[in-house]
């Protein structure tokens, strides 16, 4: 019988009522160590692609006193003590799907000048981005929009937008329906991680530039 690497019951950690307690105990035993494993895979990826280090920054939902966390993630970024201030890579899952991410998100002193190169080289990324992608505003929200349905005057405006409004982001990549994504066996997983942030290494080196 194949092994898939996520379960049915990985995303009903965040689809069935629970408090800050329980679900963050799920999330530590179950989740959490099949991040490591993914780290385990991707960061020799992303260094051989740079020639800087990624580190890798687990979601510790420290600042939860209350409501439970909606979602979970793991981060690669060039610095060991954070990742939200720079350009990185995200991975992680909602109740609904998995997300395989590159991200700017508000936090970043940085974006406004990003912002400005994305505008720079808009055609280019426009044309990078493939049409099954997809774009993200908040990386808080699990709503996106699909490439497939931006033209290039969308495109434009949502890097306006990310540049204009103080809270708006940038993500970019894939999701995987939870329905696909516990069919998967953890290489398969892994093979569309790396090929997709494959795609995504020119938004990076534009980013950072």
């Amino acid at each position: 019988m194949v092994q898939t690497f996520f379960k049915e019951s990985d995303f009903e950690i965040f689809t069935t009522d629970s408090n800050l307690e329980n679900r963050m105990s799920a999330i530590q035993n179950e989740i959490q160590p099949k991040f490591k494993e993914i780290e385990e895979e991707i960061l020799p990826f992303l260094n051989v692609q740079s020639d800087q280090t990624f580190f890798a920054h687990i979601a510790k939902h420290a600042r939860r006193t209350v409501n439970p966390p909606k979602d979970t993630w793991i981060a690669f970024a060039t610095n060991n003590r954070g990742y939200k201030m720079l350009p990185h890579f995200q991975f992680g899952l909602w109740g609904t799907h998995l997300f395989v991410y590159f991200g700017i998100i508000y936090e970043s002193p940085n974006k406004q000048s990003i912002a400005i190169n994305f505008e720079k080289n808009k055609n280019k990324l426009y044309k990078i981005i493939p049409k099954d992608f997809v774009v993200s505003y908040d990386h808080m929200k699990p709503d996106v929009i699909q490439k497939s349905k931006m033209k290039k005057d969308d495109f434009s405006a949502v890097i306006k937008r990310f540049h204009d409004v103080k809270k708006a982001e940038f993500l970019c990549g894939i999701t995987i329906p939870k329905d696909e994504a516990i069919t998967l066996t953890k290489d398969q997983l892994i093979q569309r991680i790396i090929e997709t942030y494959n795609t995504l290494i020119p938004l990076y080196n534009i980013s950072v530039k």
